[in-house]
Order: structure tokens, then C-alpha cells, then sequence
């Protein structure tokens, strides 16, 4: 009996990490199943298609430059992101849609090199040079809150903050790396580390505009 007694003292604590271990809904380590059956129906079943662009003015009020000057001339082309990344972020758009009642709306996807080191060189958006940042291989992108036709992105806001962590919350769940868990937080940055891709080492994952 007390054999038995032992035994079970010592087994509890591996027995208990696997059965939490089987309940996170996603591991930093490079892991990027799904493990919700209905996740991963949507995404190898469902086609979902990319909201309607927007005006660019929406993009050019003050207090969206306050928080991301030169988003003017950011890319929102879809059509520029990696597939499996962008049908990932869209199953993201669709899910604070219908669960939690927010509409995203992409801020920056695609980034050439050129756009990436001039931004890094203004300060306060990257601190990335060209090639060391997802956006360059269609891996990345940034989201704010579309409230009332405004793009809603400071996080000041108590709405956008509430979103924001839902939205972490969302991207973790299909897969996703979400910028708000980094020391440097980055709230509306998610991206995809596609399994065999090593960034500044792979090619591109999608053609460059103009190729």
C-alpha cells in the first residue's frame, strides 16, 4: 500500500502538466496546429473572402498618424499575404465579428523592404531593418477597430483595449503570434511562423509587387 501511495504522489505531477498542457489553445514554440475541431473545419473547409477596402482618408485622420504616421501609403492589399496567413486572419476578422461584435480592419499588410527601413529610421513604429520583419514575406500584418466608419487604434481607448485582447486572444487560437505578448508590446501586429519558413533565410513566400 504505502508502494502504491508513493507511486501515485510521484505520477500526479506529470499526469496533471499533460492534462494542462492538452488544454492550451496554443504553444510559443513554433506550434502552429489548431486544435479547436470547429478552427480548423473553417479553415480547411470554408472559403472566406477579405472585407471591402475602406477610403484612404479613413486612414489619414489625426489620431490615427498620432499613433501610425506614414500609414498613408501602407499596402492593404490582400492579395500580397502569404495564403495560409491570410486565410488565418480572416477566419480572426470573422470570429471578433460574430463572438464578440468588433470589425477589424487591416492597417499595413505587405512592406517592401524600402518602406521597412524608412520606417525604421522615423522611429516609434519598428525597430526592424528590411528582411528582419514578417511583413516582407506576406507573414505579417497590422489590425486596429473599425467604430462607427473611424478606424479606432489608440490604447487609450478602453474599446480598443477590450479588443485587443480579445483579438491576441483570437489570433493565438488559429495559429498566429500575436505582438502583444513582446516586451515590446505591438497590439495590433500579428504574425504567422509558417512551418519550414526562416525569416531573413527564405525566399519570399509570395511574389514581390511587380514580379
Amino acid at each position: 500500500m504505502l508502494i502504491l501511495i508513493t507511486a501515485g504522489i510521484l505520477a500526479a505531477p506529470p499526469l496533471i502538466a499533460i492534462a494542462l498542457r492538452g488544454r492550451q489553445l496554443f504553444q510559443f514554440d513554433g506550434d502552429t496546429r489548431v486544435p479547436d475541431e470547429k478552427i480548423a473545419a473553417l479553415l480547411n473547409g470554408e472559403q472566406l473572402v477579405p472585407p471591402p477596402p475602406l477610403p484612404p482618408e479613413v486612414f489619414a485622420t489625426k489620431e490615427v498618424e498620432q499613433v501610425r504616421p506614414a500609414l498613408r501609403d501602407a499596402s492593404r492589399d490582400w492579395n500580397l499575404l502569404d495564403a495560409d496567413f491570410r486565410t488565418r486572419l480572416l477566419l480572426v476578422y470573422k470570429i471578433m465579428h460574430e463572438q464578440y461584435g468588433y470589425d477589424l480592419v487591416l492597417l499595413e499588410g505587405y512592406r517592401s523592404p524600402e518602406r521597412q527601413n524608412r520606417l525604421a529610421q522615423l522611429g516609434g513604429v519598428t525597430n526592424a531593418a528590411a528582411y528582419q520583419s514578417y511583413h516582407q514575406y506576406g507573414l505579417a500584418a497590422d489590425n486596429a477597430f473599425l467604430r462607427d466608419g473611424k478606424v479606432v487604434i489608440s490604447e487609450k481607448d478602453p474599446y480598443a483595449m477590450r479588443g485587443y485582447e480579445l483579438y491576441g486572444q483570437t489570433a493565438e487560437q488559429v495559429g498566429l503570434v500575436w505582438g502583444g505578448r513582446w516586451k515590446l508590446r505591438d497590439y495590433g501586429h500579428v504574425e504567422y511562423h509558417k512551418p519550414g519558413f526562416v525569416l531573413g533565410r527564405s525566399k519570399p513566400v509570395v511574389p514581390l509587387p511587380g514580379q
